[in-house]
């Protein structure tokens, strides 16, 4: 190709935008595969919902030239093929399971956004000279199955196939028995590991499902990387006893020193601004009755940080008042952690690629870090990796009222357009 010919090609390329009506009608052609009455969506994984749903973004996929790839978790992969088929391939994508009360678009705004980037590169007779990708990851949400992030962790080698395959819901269905019934058990390599391909590398389009970017009313948040989190279980143990008959001095009252682990767990964030994230976000207290003295408390613990450090301090500190207020009390504490995601920094060649594509298309962009857990975070173990970010209503999300406006998710759609085709290269 001469100079003048290439010149022409880059011109044409930068000029590319994708369809922002197509993009919102296959939005809310998927959102109608379990339809709520309030407006949402309820598409558990694994379910006759979900087989419908994949089988539509099937569908989609071949009618848009693309192979489909179905691994052994059940995640899929949309391939449009690259000049150079020895290139590993540029991917985008997300989930499109949801939580009982979902909304229309968290998962499945990434997995129709990078659908659409390949639609858009068909309507213009683009080739790109990697391969490129669209993932849906199974059991993201992990409403029905336990890990959440289910298939993005067995790729990444996070948790064993075999485990996540004999994960049971609460009717004692197996993931493997789920996946045959719906008939989306894959045979392909399920992990990088035992041999599924690795990618070049991954952006994930999402909503952000929280207030920053709204607040800003900034349509792009380039996300830098997602919050380290630690949970725990911690259990006060004290002595059930008369409402009436006992002196406040002479109590072993649980509840009474839980509360104040409780109100630590937020003077600790509130110590590690702006990053830090701490929640109590469930009590169980025994015996629960009006007149008798809580016997014991168990109570969970969510701590967040965006690096390891800050968790490292939030976590010392948590234990340090365990201690104490054993010591000080005759009560028994008992500090459990139960989860341990490290905080995932993206990869700064992507996170510059998206923040250049926004400067590029004139959109007001805000550097951002993920609080919550997404597949980017299990795949940035495997390849490069970065994410961007869209304003939803008011921040919420996991909710049927969850929401986006057109304009905010087409913007986000040309981002992750031309990010990928800065990874992928213009044939």
């Amino acid at each position: 190709m001469d100079l003048t010919s290439a010149s022409s090609s880059a011109a044409e390329t930068a000029a590319l935008a994708i369809d922002r009506d197509r993009l919102w009608d296959s939005l809310m052609a998927l959102a109608r595969i379990g339809a709520t009455d309030k407006g949402g969506v309820c598409r558990l994984a694994l379910t006759d919902l979900d087989r419908q749903g994949r089988e539509l973004f099937v569908r989609w996929a071949e009618a848009a030239g693309c192979t489909v790839r179905v691994d052994a978790v059940g995640n899929l992969f949309a391939r449009r093929p690259g000049t150079d088929p020895s290139r590993p391939a540029v991917a985008t994508g997300s989930h499109i399971d949801t939580q009982p009360t979902g909304g229309k678009f968290d998962g499945n705004y990434g997995v129709l956004a990078g659908l659409e980037v390949l639609r858009t590169l068909n309507d213009a007779g683009v080739r790109t000279v990697a391969p490129l990708e669209v993932c849906v990851w199974t059991n993201e949400e992990g409403s029905r199955f336990v890990p959440v992030m289910m298939g993005s962790g067995v790729y990444a080698s996070a948790f064993p196939l075999a485990h996540a395959l004999d994960a049971r819901d609460r009717d004692g269905v197996s993931v493997a028995e789920a996946l045959r019934a719906i008939g989306f058990e894959g045979s392909a390599p399920a992990s990088v590991a035992s041999g599924a391909p690795r990618m070049a590398a991954y952006f994930e389009a999402h909503i952000e499902q929280g207030p920053v970017l709204e607040d800003a009313d900034v349509p792009i948040g380039v996300v830098t990387g997602a919050l380290g989190q630690r949970w725990y279980d911690v259990v006060v143990t004290g002595q059930e006893a008369h409402a009436g008959p006992t002196p406040m001095r002479l109590r072993r009252d649980a509840l009474q020193g839980a509360t104040g682990l409780m109100q630590l767990v937020r003077e600790v964030a509130m110590d590690e601004q702006p990053d830090g994230r701490g929640t109590v976000g469930y009590v169980q207290v025994h015996p629960n009755s009006r007149n008798v003295i809580p016997g014991r408390v168990l109570f969970t613990v969510d701590f967040r940080h965006a690096d390891d450090a800050g968790l490292a301090r939030m976590d010392a500190r948590l234990r340090r008042a365990c201690d104490a207020l054993a010591a000080e009390s005759g009560l028994g504490v008992e500090v459990r952690e139960t989860v341990y995601f490290p905080p995932a920094p993206f990869a700064e060649p992507l996170v510059r690629a998206v923040r250049e594509g926004a400067q590029r298309l004139g959109l007001p962009h805000l550097d951002i870090v993920s609080g919550a857990g997404h597949d980017a975070v299990y795949v940035a173990r495997t390849a490069p990796t970065a994410m961007i970010f869209v304003p939803c209503k008011d921040g919420i999300s996991h909710n049927e009222i969850e929401d986006a406006r057109p304009e905010h998710l087409a913007a986000g759609c040309n981002v992750l357009l031309h990010a990928m085709l800065d990874q992928a290269g213009v044939a």
